[in-house]
């Protein structure tokens, strides 16, 4: 059923509570472009791909360069929202609803789950699925791209929440109070044993190495199959909140996941596991952590100004084009990780950052640093600002998630 209505966005802080389905389109039209232009291998020899997180960030970038780039028959895991009545549906499912819509359009082959990926229910969906793809539909890669804040897990029923704290002694540093563009002074106490637990709990490899044992049990690993998880270290100025923090002890955990599945994985299929380590963006979970959006806003400028800036789209084009490709051999760093932060932690542009950090405040915010651009990019995310949409226009909120 139609639905129209003229779509306005409403933000609270690093919160927005609604999408505008024709600006989710065109950012995905944006990402297939990019994909097309980068003359990836299409039709091979990645042939089947599963996307546990396909909706947006990273994971959805994925999903659109496996198939657009190579060609790939892909299976899209998510937890995402459809529209209700006058209430438009989240990001993520327009994401989606256009891919499917492309895909489609070019004769691409793209199934999406709708659920929690942390579910035993949802992993044995997912695999029945691929099991239906038959004996040329064993997996050749495999992308865990999770960003959720909480976690059921589900051989015990006990629920986690991750935090963002630093261990050992309080933070003290600088941020951006997103409701009212003022930088502020940041205090951030030391984490508990019981928050480290619980945030390994969400954001290390347990679920990831739940996935991949599901999948191996289910004969669906091809031969040389790579699987891929992805991290963030970013530079000691945020080392605190993130990497020395309840974060990195969680990172620790999905490293050394990555190192067990590895070898099994070559073992058994002369296949491999990869964290890959890429640059900070605009996300909505970055947006909730603080100090990082105000560093990601200094950060941007310098990037753009050094004409080395990249979006989730050429990240993971650069990805696949260096590391991933099945004719490629991974770079990687001392820790078996791949590297694509390089150009974020160049250091002419960390040395510079360091410089504006030290003199940065309100008066100066919107000067000596991209937070316009930081803004625009969040509103983005969600459909809004995007270039090219006239939004006094009512759009149809009702979008199927896959087309009839």
């Amino acid at each position: 059923m139609s639905n129209p209505q003229v779509v306005a966005a409403r933000i609270r802080g690093f919160i927005c509570l609604n999408a505008h389905p024709a600006g989710c389109a065109a950012n995905v039209d944006k990402q297939i472009d990019v994909v097309r232009a980068a003359n990836l291998r299409d039709g091979g020899p990645i042939r089947n791909v599963l996307v546990i997180g396909s909706s947006t960030g990273y994971g959805l970038s994925s999903l659109i360069t496996t198939v657009f780039g190579y060609g790939a028959r892909a299976l899209g895991v998510c937890l995402e929202r459809p529209p209700q009545g006058d209430k438009s549906a989240s990001a993520g499912w327009y994401n989606l609803a256009a891919v499917h819509q492309r895909a489609a359009a070019a004769g691409l082959s793209v199934e999406t789950v709708n659920g929690d990926a942390y579910s035993t229910e949802v992993k044995a969906d997912v695999i029945a699925r691929l099991q239906r793809w038959g004996a040329a539909g064993k997996l050749d890669a495999i992308v865990y791209s999770l960003a959720s804040p909480r976690r059921t897990d589900p051989t015990t029923g006990q629920s986690y929440a991750s935090v963002l704290k630093p261990l050992g002694a309080p933070y003290s540093s600088k941020s951006i109070n997103l409701g009212n563009d003022q930088v502020v002074g940041v205090d951030i106490a030391p984490a508990t044993d019981a928050d480290i637990e619980a945030t390994t709990k969400v954001m290390g490899g347990e679920d990831w190495a739940l996935w991949m044992r599901a999948l191996i049990d289910a004969n669906l690993v091809n031969t040389g199959c790579r699987t891929v998880a992805y991290s963030y270290l970013g530079p000691e100025l945020t080392y605190p909140i993130y990497r020395s923090g309840t974060i990195g002890k969680a990172k620790e955990h999905l490293e050394r996941t990555a190192r067990a599945l590895n070898t099994e994985l070559q073992a058994r299929f002369g296949g491999n596991a990869y964290v890959s380590v890429n640059k900070a963006l605009v996300t909505q979970a970055s947006s909730a952590i603080p100090v990082v959006p105000l560093y990601i806003s200094i950060l941007y400028r310098l990037m753009k100004e050094k004409g080395t800036h990249e979006g989730t789209i050429e990240q993971i084009v650069r990805l696949y084009r260096d590391h991933l490709d099945p004719t490629v051999k991974p770079k990687t760093d001392e820790a078996g990780r791949i590297r694509v932060d390089d150009w974020e932690l160049a250091p002419d542009i960390q040395a510079e950052i360091l410089r504006v950090w030290s003199q940065v405040n309100t008066e100066n915010l919107f000067s000596v640093s991209d937070y316009a651009g930081f803004k625009q990019e969040f509103r983005s995310l969600f459909g809004f600002e995007v270039p090219g949409i006239d939004y006094t226009q009512p759009v149809d909120l009702d979008v199927a998630l896959v087309p009839a």
